[in-house]
Parts: structure tokens; C-alpha cells; sequence
């Protein structure tokens, strides 16, 4: 049985008061839950604050990039093992924006997988495709062009540990999101590329009010949960409705 995930990402949205506050609440929420694992992404700069507040919770610590390389002359860059001293248990790789607003490609990607895995954290693979791919029918060749660049790399033992999240592009803080059949159908085809214990999560404008619906199909074990991830509230609906899941 694959344990639920949701993982908040917090992208560029954080202040050390707004963090506190944050924190304190999906902490204490989560510490009733039973049947699904929580998770928070946060900025960079924020990694040792919140490492404090999570300590002896049950809301894991994330955060949402990392260099492939160990170290060097790489200004602004941030190493897995740099990570790993802030108690850090998963790594976003891959997520959409990296790949479109920075140029990550999938040889960079597959390096940054593999170092966060010597680092000895779990990363979290983001695969997914633009309106203008899905639209053309390249959905399933654009998934498995992202995840084989991996897998050639890491081999596909690394996914008994690692998480791999489907992002559909167009569903990214845009407000529509992929219909349950529609995320399920990509699922089942990188599952059949995958571990059977692999975790495949959702992410795309996942918010309560869908959310059961996404986490009731086959092989959605969770979210990649953006904006939702921002409110209290909306995060522990989303992470109870996984909890709630029948096997």
C-alpha cells in the first residue's frame, strides 16, 4: 500500500511572521491526521526557521530546488547536501516553472535528481505538459521524455524512494485543472514505467473542492499542492481528503 503525500510548495511567497503563523496551524492539524503524509516546500531563505517550527511535528521539510553540483564556483547556488544540514527529507526537481522560466532541461534535471538522492533526501520528479503539447496529442511522449532522461541516469530502482509529481502546465495557478479521468490517465501511464511503490502525486490548481475527487483515482497518491498550500485551512482539507481515500 503507497502511503498518501501532499506537499505544499510555497514558491516565492513567505515572510518570517506569515511562516510562524502558517506553520503553527498545519502542525497542529496535521497531528491528528492518519493514512496520508504532509509536507511543506519552502523558499530558501526560510529553511532554518521553519526546520525549528517543524521539529517533533508531523509535517515534513522540503524545499524546491537544488544544484546538481556538490560544490564550487556556482554564485547563488545551493547544494543537496547544503540541504540535507536543514533536516530537509524531500527536493522539488524539475517543477514546471524551473524548466520554463530558467531553462532546466531534462540532462540538467536528471543531474539535480541524482544529487539530491546522494544527498540522501527523496526527490520529488515534476513532469507535465503545456496546453500547446497536450492540445497536439504529445501528452504521454512529453512525460516520457522527462521521466527516461531520469531513469537512464538513476536507474529505476531510485523510484522505490523517490516521488514523482504529474503538473500539467496549463493547469499551474491557472484555475482549471485536469479532470480526474484526464490525471488519472497520465498516472497509469508513468505508473506502468515506475515501481508499483512509487508515489505519483498530483499537481495543478488542486484546491478542497476537488481534491476528493482527484485522490479517489487508481494511482493518484496525493498533491503538489501550490496557492491552497498558502492557507491553512484549505492545505489540511486537501491533506484530510487524502487521508480519507479508500484503497
Amino acid at each position: 500500500m503507497r502511503t498518501r503525500l501532499v506537499a505544499g510548495n510555497w514558491k516565492m511567497h513567505a515572510s518570517k511572521a506569515a511562516n510562524r503563523a502558517l506553520l503553527e496551524a498545519v502542525a497542529a492539524g496535521a497531528a491528528t491526521v492518519v493514512g496520508a503524509e504532509c509536507a511543506v516546500c519552502v523558499p530558501f531563505p526560510y529553511l532554518a526557521q521553519a526546520a525549528g517550527l517543524l521539529q517533533g511535528t508531523k509535517v515534513a521539510l522540503g524545499a524546491q530546488n537544488a544544484s546538481e553540483h556538490a560544490q564550487g564556483a556556482f554564485t547563488g547556488e545551493v547544494s543537496a547536501a547544503m540541504l540535507a544540514e536543514f533536516d530537509c527529507r524531500y527536493v522539488l526537481v524539475g517543477h514546471s516553472e524551473r524548466r520554463q522560466l530558467y531553462g532546466e532541461g531534462d540532462a540538467q534535471i536528471s543531474g539535480k535528481f541524482s544529487a539530491v538522492l546522494a544527498a540522501g533526501m527523496t526527490p520529488v520528479l515534476c513532469v507535465g505538459e503545456t496546453l500547446e503539447e497536450r492540445e497536439a496529442g504529445r501528452t504521454q511522449a512529453t512525460v516520457a521524455r522527462q521521466l527516461e532522461a531520469v531513469l537512464a541516469r538513476s536507474g529505476r530502482a531510485a523510484f522505490a524512494t523517490a516521488v514523482v509529481a504529474y503538473e500539467p502546465v496549463w493547469a499551474i495557478g491557472s484555475g482549471r485543472t485536469a479532470s480526474p479521468a484526464q490525471a488519472q490517465a497520465v498516472h497509469a501511464f508513468l505508473r506502468q514505467r515506475l515501481l508499483p511503490e512509487t508515489r505519483i502525486l498530483y499537481g495543478g490548481s488542486v484546491k478542497p473542492g476537488n481534491s476528493e475527487a482527484l485522490f479517489s483515482q487508481r494511482d493518484v497518491d496525493g498533491g503538489l499542492i501550490g496557492g491552497a498550500a498558502l492557507v491553512a485551512a484549505d492545505f489540511l482539507a486537501i491533506l484530510a481528503a487524502a487521508a480519507q481515500r479508500k484503497e
